[in-house]
């Protein structure tokens, strides 16, 4: 899954650590999403989503494309 949370992070000039205090989460946990090593709860989702005043959708594109069903 692809994100763009350092993009609206640094859009809102917050640091990974400003960021981290409003979420409840550790400046690790944020790092660790923009870099695409974890996906984020649907909870922590949201709570971006809020943050930035955009939809989990804007935050996160699913690249997983689905079989073909022959």
């Amino acid at each position: 899954m692809n994100n763009r949370l350092l993009i609206l992070r640094a859009d809102a000039d917050l640091s990974q650590a400003d960021l981290a205090r409003l979420l409840g989460v550790s400046r690790q946990t944020v790092n660790a999403v923009e870099t695409d090593k974890y996906d984020p709860s649907l909870p922590l989702a949201l709570r971006m989503a809020k943050i930035f005043g955009v939809a989990v959708d804007e935050i996160f594109v699913d690249d997983w494309v689905a079989p073909d069903r022959d």
